[in-house]
């Protein structure tokens, strides 16, 4: 009889999405890109890349999920964001910056069944490069902005979609703010 039961049981589980991607957190892309640490932490990593073409970098997510809480997730975030040749403008004038940002964001997000919501806040230190001298007297050129985010991601079996929103509450950091939505197939 327990022989039966454990190939019933084998057999529900190869048949059934994996026990893995139940296990991913909300925030996360796809089971595939996080790496999982012997005491409970999940690390994902990714490049950053704006469609505009001006910004790159990347960004290292830690996080875990509470024992008696298994459906919630907690994390903290690292962005490193670069910039080249931005044209923007202050006032009435018209600039090319180069900018450099790092970032640190707390997240917490919820799995309810196949639907994953989640949030984030936190600081991001940005400098800016004018390419021109004269543009260096008429910008701030660092400081430190508040980033405050939310996302959402939906998985079915095997597909992942995922959309994101971030924000960082610089006028003049405008450019590196994110709405970035995926859909991801694993064959």
């Amino acid at each position: 009889m327990k022989l039966i039961s454990s190939i019933a049981v084998a057999a529900l589980i190869a048949s059934a999405p994996s026990l893995a991607d139940e296990q991913v957190p909300s925030y996360a892309r796809q089971a595939g890109d996080l790496m999982h640490l012997d005491n409970g932490m999940v690390v994902e990593g990714r490049d950053i890349r704006s469609a505009d073409g001006y910004t790159s970098g990347f960004r290292l997510i830690a996080g875990f999920s509470p024992i008696t809480l298994p459906r919630l997730d907690l994390g903290a975030e690292l962005s490193y964001r670069e910039s080249d040749e931005v044209p923007m403008r202050q006032g009435e004038e018209s600039m090319i910056l180069n900018t450099t940002s790092l970032g640190g964001s707390l997240v917490a997000g919820v799995r309810l069944g196949r639907l994953g919501l989640f949030a984030k806040s936190g600081v991001a230190g940005w400098e800016g490069d004018p390419a021109s001298r004269t543009d260096f007297l008429t910008m701030n050129t660092q400081g430190t902005s508040r980033i405050h985010g939310f996302g959402a991601r939906m998985q079915f079996d095997r597909l992942v979609s995922r959309i994101e929103f971030e924000k960082i509450d610089a006028p003049s950091m405008a450019h590196l703010n994110l709405v970035t939505a995926s859909i991801h197939y694993s064959f």
